[in-house]
């Protein structure tokens, strides 16, 4: 028995980037059963994954090495997912909904951590006032914008 969802918020539907599409695909032909309630990642018996067993001695470490990424763990690609959705530009409830969080806080981590985004608003800032600048006749070719220690 899985049990319920740690939360509301945990169940939801989410959409599949077309990226990974056919592989899951594959997967799903392979190993998941015809029953519609059958789990997406069964064990060899068709019984849930222990977590324990899946981590330590089961496919995982099978996988990661197989792609070069030894030290990878499951649930980085779960942040990996959060990081590259807080990236996107979405409004924060939206990402809530996708990743499963129930308070704002959680949420924020990922939005905190959005490698670029700094740089995206200088580069937005940047352009206005060149743009101004150019509206209003003013030709001064100082240095670009930079990152600085603020607060």
């Amino acid at each position: 028995m899985l049990g319920l969802p740690k939360s509301a918020a945990s169940k939801r539907m989410v959409g599949i980037p077309k990226a990974i599409r056919p592989v899951l695909a594959e997967h799903m032909s392979r190993f998941v059963d015809q029953n519609p309630s059958a789990l997406v990642f069964p064990g060899a018996k068709g019984w849930p994954l222990r977590r324990g067993h899946f981590n330590r001695q089961a496919g995982w470490p099978y996988a990661v090495r197989a792609v070069g990424a030894e030290g990878l763990h499951f649930h980085d690609l779960r942040h990996t997912g959060n990081h590259l959705a807080a990236g996107s530009g979405v409004g924060l409830r939206d990402r809530m909904v996708r990743m499963g969080h129930d308070s704002e806080r959680a949420a924020l981590i990922y939005q905190r951590q959005a490698l670029g985004a700094d740089e995206a608003i200088t580069s937005a800032i940047d352009a206005r006032v060149e743009s101004e600048r150019a509206d209003s006749g003013d030709d001064d070719d100082g240095s670009a914008g930079g990152l600085v220690t603020a607060g």
